[in-house]
């Protein structure tokens, strides 16, 4: 079967990140982390809207009143689309040089979030990283910041539920997806299940119906991967972007797959040669995805 790579819009994002498709709404939303903007787009009309934000957006998810909940630099907001963002918690609110990454709402209807060292200087350019310093936390409906494991993580990215009791995450820096156990409100049990792929490094992820995963390969990776549940490479999409981010399913039968992507620390050169780079493209892959679960 030919795949037929689309561009859904040149949207130029500097960190494009965190896709998510509203089913009530019919339209996809995302993050610019260093453009610090939120973006909308309905694929069936081409509305597309852009809000900016108050810092930088790492991570967006969808909540069961109709609005969004929001991860920032450092703390949590609920947010109605419009101009107010509402400050709900902090995260690490002792540590000093780590920022929010990746943010999923979970099947329990919490918000799983992952910190890191910050790689983002105030101006936008990159900041060395020096060590493993991330943490996975749940920001529950009740209001609570809760740890998830005592692990650190060097980027924490993916954050997906097959449905088997486990949930599966990736540190960037060390190339690698876990599976962890969920027991309770903590995690247990880390075991690798894809590691050491030679393209690029693990960014978001997105499971389709049948179970399998689908993971954006960024930093130079330039592809996509569908992996079975085991972790072994069922195939690998060649995108027009070098630094796809993240992805999930859309459109009105969940069958489109919607790729986020990343010029940061690109130079003028290099995007000028692509300009395609900071994309969102759209993929009709043959499968079907998951409603996005929903905050509350």
């Amino acid at each position: 079967m030919g795949i037929n790579v689309e561009v859904a819009l040149t949207a130029a994002n500097i960190v494009g990140e965190s896709a998510v498709w509203d089913d009530h709404r019919q339209r996809l939303l995302w993050v610019d982390i260093v453009g610090r903007a939120i973006h909308a787009l309905a694929p069936a009309t081409g509305e597309y809207q852009s809000w900016p934000t108050p810092d930088m957006p790492t991570s967006i998810g969808l909540r069961q009143d109709g609005g969004a909940i929001v991860g920032l630099a450092t703390t949590i907001a609920l947010w109605d689309y419009g101009d107010v963002f509402r400050t709900v918690a902090t995260v690490e609110p002792g540590t000093t040089g780590n920022r929010l990454n990746e943010g999923v709402v979970g099947p329990d209807g919490a918000f799983w979030v992952g910190t890191m060292q910050n790689n983002i200087a105030a101006d936008g350019t990159p900041l060395a990283m020096n060590g493993e310093k991330g943490r996975l936390y749940r920001y529950t409906p009740d209001g609570r910041v809760l740890p998830l494991t005592n692990d650190l993580f060097g980027i924490t990215n993916t954050l997906v539920w097959p449905g088997d009791g486990t949930v599966l995450t990736a540190d960037t820096l060390q190339n690698t997806i876990y599976s962890y156990e969920i027991a309770g409100s903590m995690l247990r049990n880390r075991v690798p299940v894809f590691a050491g792929f030679e393209r690029g490094l693990p960014d978001g992820s997105c499971l389709d119906d049948e179970g399998f995963i689908w993971n954006c390969r960024v930093a130079r990776g330039g592809c996509i991967v569908r992996l079975d549940p085991k972790g072994r490479v069922d195939r690998v999409v060649d995108l027009p972007v070098s630094q796809p981010t993240s992805c999930t399913f859309g459109g009105h039968d969940l069958s489109t797959l919607f790729v986020t992507s990343a010029r940061f620390s690109m130079t003028d050169e290099e995007v000028r040669g692509n300009p395609l780079e900071g994309a969102l493209l759209a993929i009709n892959m043959g499968k079907r995805g998951r409603r996005a679960n929903r905050f509350g």
